[in-house]
């Protein structure tokens, strides 16, 4: 019976499950986004969620050097463990929690299991908000007022465009003719 048992096994034994959870983490890592079955991708969120937590920034140098540690015995994958901390960590900061996204694929041909692809959230261009940098102020999202006043210069350049296009029609009508 497995009351209280909340872990997938995923039809493996506890290494071979650790070991799966293990690549599935890396290549996450690594790739920002992956296609697997919707049951891995399920246990892999709760596999890899808790080590991004672990990349939060903290005060001390030795609760950070810990946290390495702990991220690379869940990994074992240097490389790995480097980008999570320099690269995916920065984006995560603020966020409280919900690092990744399961979107679901539909039926592999094969054996009919359902595929899904988990990502991270702010690695997504689509679905991520564009941040705003100090250059480029953020969009405004309603408009003030009806339509703008022309400026001189402006008037200038279209009556120049509508003479010059009034031109070319009657010209080409000679050419016809």
């Amino acid at each position: 019976m497995r009351h209280g048992n909340k872990n997938n096994n995923l039809s493996r034994t506890a290494s071979h499950r650790k070991a799966l959870l293990m690549n599935l983490g890396c290549q996450l890592i690594t790739y920002k986004r992956i296609t697997t079955t919707l049951a891995k991708a399920k246990a892999l969120r709760t596999y890899i969620e808790p080590l991004i937590t672990k990349t939060k920034a903290t005060e001390s140098k030795e609760l950070i050097m810990h946290n390495h540690r702990i991220v690379f015995s869940y990994l074992n994958d240097k490389a790995a463990v480097k980008e999570l901390f320099t690269v995916v960590a920065p984006k995560v900061a603020g966020r409280p929690g919900g690092y990744t996204r399961i979107i679901k694929l539909g039926a592999r041909v094969g054996d009919n299991a359902e595929i899904a692809m988990i990502e991270l959230v702010d690695f997504n261009d689509v679905y991520g908000k564009t941040v705003a940098t100090a250059a480029e102020p953020a969009k405004k999202t309603r408009r003030a007022g009806g339509a703008k006043k022309k400026t001189d210069a402006a008037e200038a350049t279209e009556e120049t465009t509508t003479e010059q296009a009034s031109t070319d029609t009657a010209t080409e009508e000679k050419a016809e003719a």
